[in-house]
């Protein structure tokens, strides 16, 4: 009988979990339902509650760290988990499933702070964010993902990826996709690996339409058109023009088109509501900056270190140079092609050691360099000349590529080899720009400190 109680108990506690609220429902058009009952704006949608719209069906739903998920006609899928652990990110839990249709994820909060335990899943794929807003359309055997802003990392369910999995399955059948490769998406077809395609290309089919009143961001190419039902529930502000047009029977002066003289007040009716234009703010891209936070000779710093460090993101720091990055929106390294950068900038220093700790720095300056990235082997390589007072010395570098687009590459001692370190950007489209700081031994006595800016 004991364990039958505990049994019960567990089943019980199991159940209110389970029941969790995901988020709210806040627009609701056509057939639609939530469960066995048709869906209404305004309730809340538990993990693991099944949702689905028929052919003219619309769900807006707000999720807990206010989010959204979008499902168009002839879509099924559910929140399975939203789990949010405000102090501790790495507790957070959110996992959404589309099993047929067309459903579009914006992350939250939480989920931009805890990315590494998000996931999508479709029948045959695992998608895991950089930030981000996108797309899926579905069916059994196909799925199609495309980008409005940030990048995902998509893979299909083979090896150690599987359905029950968290977190994005990332390795070498993965791939990667931003916003910033317009016109491509990611196709993963059962039984094949994930591949970057054009949009034209066949699949799964075209996505269902979005309604005029989704919100859409700027990279979709159409401004954003938020109704006000669901503009009141995104926290968006608003005006509603009220218009109060004449009761029936009253007659209209033909001249001015208002009621006619001697006729009853006009009976007010229901507002018609004109749907505001709200243009959803898009974050910008992030920069890369680089200076001298050190002082030489008489030269004083480029960079004030301690005030960038308060507003920006420090990627990497050395003798005389630090490499920070702006807030804004995430990089994300294309899956495949190489870009060759030229060098448009530097500053650098020779440091000299003699005998009896005697040492001497003296500027430098840099020419024909070249550094160029391949994203598919996620590497690169750059070489430089540095001029000196006395004779010029060609020094080269080497290392990986992250994805979201630093660079990392040591010399390990060797002399005419430098330890690089590096930041991508899409600062100036999608060919993009690089910045990099360095030092390196260039023989016995002589060592070069810099840094380069790169287009």
């Amino acid at each position: 009988m004991q364990k039958l109680l505990i049994a019960a108990t567990l089943a019980c506690a199991a159940q209110f979990a389970h029941a969790a609220d995901a988020g709210k429902i806040i627009f609701v058009a056509g057939a639609a339902k939530a469960g066995d009952r048709p869906a209404v704006e305004g309730s809340q949608v538990q993990e693991g509650q099944m949702l689905s719209t028929g052919a003219d069906g619309y769900i807006y739903v707000k999720t807990a760290d206010n989010g959204l998920f979008i499902l168009r006609p002839q879509t099924e899928a559910r929140i399975v988990t939203y789990r949010i652990d405000q102090r501790n990110p790495a507790n957070t839990r959110v996992k959404f499933e589309l099993i047929k249709g067309t459903a579009r994820s914006k992350s939250g909060e939480a989920v931009k702070h805890a990315r590494q335990n998000f996931r999508f899943n479709t029948p045959v794929a695992a998608i895991g964010v950089r930030g981000t807003d996108f797309t899926v359309v579905t069916d059994n055997d196909t799925s199609r993902i495309s980008v409005f802003s940030g990048g995902v990392v998509v893979s299909g369910f083979a090896g150690a990826c599987r359905p029950d999995g968290a977190g994005p399955c990332e390795g070498a059948t993965s791939r990667e996709l931003s916003a910033a490769q317009r016109g491509q998406l990611v196709q993963v077809t059962r039984g094949q690996a994930a591949q970057v395609v054009e949009e034209s290309a066949p699949g799964a089919g075209q996505p269902a339409p979005a309604r005029p009143d989704e919100p859409l961001s700027k990279n979709d190419g159409n401004e954003a058109k938020v109704s006000v039902e669901v503009a009141k529930n995104l926290g968006l502000n608003t005006a509603i023009d009220a218009v109060v047009k004449p009761g029936p029977g009253i007659p209209i002066d033909p001249g001015t088109g208002n009621p006619g003289p001697g006729t009853p007040e006009p009976v007010p009716e229901d507002p018609v509501v004109k749907p505001p234009v709200v243009v959803v703010p898009e974050l910008p891209e992030r920069q890369a900056i680089w200076g001298r936070w050190q002082q030489v000779g008489l030269s004083t710093p480029t960079l004030d270190y301690s005030a960038e460090g308060k507003k920006n993101e420090l990627i990497a720091l050395n003798g005389y140079f630090a490499l920070f990055r702006t807030p804004g929106m995430e990089y994300v390294a294309p899956n495949n092609g190489v870009i060759g950068f030229s060098l448009r900038g530097s500053e650098a220093y020779v440091i000299t050691e003699y005998g009896g700790g005697a040492v001497t720095t003296s500027k430098a300056s840099l020419a024909n360099g070249v550094l160029n990235v391949d994203f598919g082997k996620r590497s690169f390589m750059t070489g430089m000349d540095v001029i000196t007072k006395d004779d010029t010395v060609r020094m080269r570098g080497e290392g990986t590529v992250t994805a979201d687009g630093r660079m990392y590459g040591s010399a390990d001692g060797r002399r005419g080899y430098l330890n690089l370190q590096g930041l991508l950007s899409n600062e100036r489209g999608p060919s993009g720009s690089a910045a990099t700081i360095f030092d390196g031994r260039i023989d016995d006595r002589r060592t070069v400190n810099g840094a380069a800016t790169w287009r």
